[in-house]
Formats: structure tokens, C-alpha cells, sequence
């Protein structure tokens, strides 16, 4: 099965009342044990590489595994780019055969988000590839994503129609109290999560694609 965006992927999924995982790689081990787990469960993925997996494995060398998974497995696999810091790295994906990219303007104004995320579904929607875009910022460090707990920020649910609708993103990453990283809570700490704010996203952009990052620690 050839690459796919995460369109239908997040609609199956709606439908389905299921979430899709997503999976950060950087080489020929990660992608195996992830897509064999897939397999077995038979689920749809998005394997996703962010720009420092890009500098350590290599573009094209990354996107030939993938495909190759997606080839073997005949899974539904989209190929996205974690965290893109800016409309020139998000091109490059595209060009590069990415089917998914992820700008990240959460760092600016919220005009400037609205801007250089524009920018890039512009860009991307022309061949056919899915955005991400994001509001608020969560705490932790993940590659080159650095941010101190007391500058994450909760995203506010009052700005994301007007940001969904000026850019044209296909789905939006929100930060509700999850963090990035490996150690992303101190020990006996218990994750403080606003589903409210997640309630109140959902219910003002009902049906649309909702993305949470840095959930790997949190359990039930």
C-alpha cells in the first residue's frame, strides 16, 4: 500500500471512535517494531520524524523505510513531519514525498501562527498533503522542541475557529497539561490535564481533527 495523509485516516477514525497513533522514528529497528505492532492489531499509524531524525538518518533514507512498511504491511501509513520550525523545512517534506507535515508557529504571535501556517497549507494542499497546525505550547524537551514549564502555555479554546479557519490546517495540535519528553513528570506527580479545554476545543470545532503531543506518561 503506498503513503497516505491522515484525511480519511482521522475520519475512519471519527467514525470509529477510535485515535490514531502517532510514533516518532529514526531508524530501521523503531520502524519495524511499530509498524509489526500495527500489524497485529491491525491499525492505521503515522510514523513521524522530526528535523533532527532528518540531520541524524537522512530524508530519503527515512522516507524508503516507511514506505517500505507501508508495501509490507498494506497499512494505511502516513509519513509526517514532527514540530516543522518553518515554512522552508515543511517545503522540503513536501517536495520530499512526505504525506503529512506539522508546522509549529506556537513560538509566535498568534498572527505570525496564523501567517506561516497559512503559508504552508497553501503550499502543501497543492500536492495533495495534510497539516498540522498548533496553539499553546507544552512543556518539556523533545529534539528541539525546549520549553520551561513555567513558559508552556494551555491553549485557548476562544482563538482556535479563527485559527482553523484563516489557515485551512487539517487538524490541530492543542496543549492541555500533557509534556514532551522522556521524563515528563517527577515521581508520584500526577499529570494535571484541563479536559476542559479539550471538551470546549471539541465542542467549537465539532468533528474536527484534534491532536494531543506528549502523552506517552499519561495513563487512565
Amino acid at each position: 500500500m503506498a503513503l497516505v495523509n491522515t484525511t480519511e485516516m482521522f475520519k475512519k477514525a471519527y467514525e470509529g471512535g477510535y485515535a490514531i497513533g502517532a510514533f516518532n522514528v529514526n531508524n530501521m529497528e523503531i520502524v519495524q517494531g511499530i509498524v509489526d505492532a500495527c500489524k497485529n492489531l491491525n491499525s492505521p499509524v503515522i510514523l513521524q520524524v522530526s528535523s533532527s531524525a532528518r540531520k541524524y538518518a537522512r530524508h530519503a533514507y527515512l522516507k524508503a523505510m516507511v514506505e517500505v512498511a507501508a508495501q509490507e504491511t498494506g497499512l494505511p501509513i502516513a509519513l509526517h513531519l514532527d514540530h516543522g520550525p518553518d515554512f522552508e523545512t515543511c517545503k522540503s517534506c513536501i517536495d520530499g514525498g512526505f504525506t503529512s507535515v506539522m508546522i509549529d508557529g506556537s513560538h509566535f504571535s498568534f498572527e505570525e501562527n496564523i501567517a506561516v501556517t497559512k503559508k504552508v497549507v497553501d503550499y502543501a494542499h497543492q500536492y495533495g498533503v495534510t497539516v498540522e497546525g498548533e496553539l499553546g505550547q507544552l512543556a518539556g524537551i523533545e529534539d528541539e522542541v525546549n520549553v520551561a514549564a513555567d513558559k508552556a502555555s494551555y491553549t485557548d479554546p476562544a482563538q482556535v475557529q479563527e485559527f482553523v479557519e484563516k489557515t485551512g490546517v487539517d487538524s490541530l495540535a492543542i496543549a492541555i497539561g500533557t509534556s514532551h519528553g522522556a521524563f515528563k513528570f517527577k515521581p508520584g506527580q500526577k499529570p494535571q490535564l484541563r479536559f476542559d479545554i479539550l471538551q470546549e476545543v471539541s465542542d467549537r470545532l465539532p468533528g474536527f481533527p484534534i491532536v494531543l503531543h506528549g502523552a506517552s506518561a499519561v495513563v487512565p
